[in-house]
């Protein structure tokens, strides 16, 4: 996998662009917010979460989708059950993946951060291989973008955590943190 610094995408992975990004005020990444999703809940492997940030959900297929088929929304990168790498939006652009949330004191973290979405819950543990590709986008991340350091990786719910849990309580943040090269 390598980042292309001029685009803000990376090679090596599928793309599947999302129309919900736009410029970045300031062109700053120095953050970089995990998360997880599984459409239905707790389901894997549907293609659901591409629709949703394609805005192509059929809000008719399942319940849940009534509720989430209004949001707009996205995030840089989903990492499938078996480490597969979508990327949706350029990481010069803004994802639409934090909403209202604080870092530091700094409001609305969309503007300098990217997201990465994990699939799964916030009850049920990662893979292996999703641990191995987050690990090694992590890595060609920080390397174009040398301001995300370690305490600049956090997960949703340290932006926002009256509104959000992920990634979660089984989200393993020593085995990332040990494996992420300084």
């Amino acid at each position: 996998m390598h980042l292309e610094p001029h685009t803000g995408w990376c090679h090596g992975v599928r793309h599947c662009a999302s129309a919900n990004c736009n410029a970045r005020p300031h062109g700053e990444v120095s953050l970089l917010v995990i998360h997880n999703i599984s459409l239905p809940p707790g389901q894997f492997g549907t293609g659901k979460v591409q629709e949703f940030f394609q805005n192509r959900l059929d809000s008719a297929e399942h319940p849940y989708f009534a509720s989430i088929a209004a949001l707009t929304v996205s995030a840089h990168f989903l990492i499938e059950r078996d480490g597969a790498i979508t990327q949706f939006v350029s990481c010069l652009e803004r994802a639409w993946h934090a909403g209202v949330s604080s870092f530091e004191g700094r409001e609305n973290c969309n503007d300098f951060s990217l997201g990465i979405e994990l699939e799964g819950t916030d009850d049920q543990p990662f893979s292996d291989a999703q641990y191995a590709a987050l690990i090694d986008l992590a890595d060609e991340l920080r390397r174009h973008y040398p301001a995300i350091t370690a305490a600049r990786i956090c997960g949703h719910s340290d932006i926002a955590p009256v509104r959000k849990t992920d990634p979660g309580p089984c989200f393993d943040w020593a085995r990332l943190r040990a494996a992420l090269q300084e």
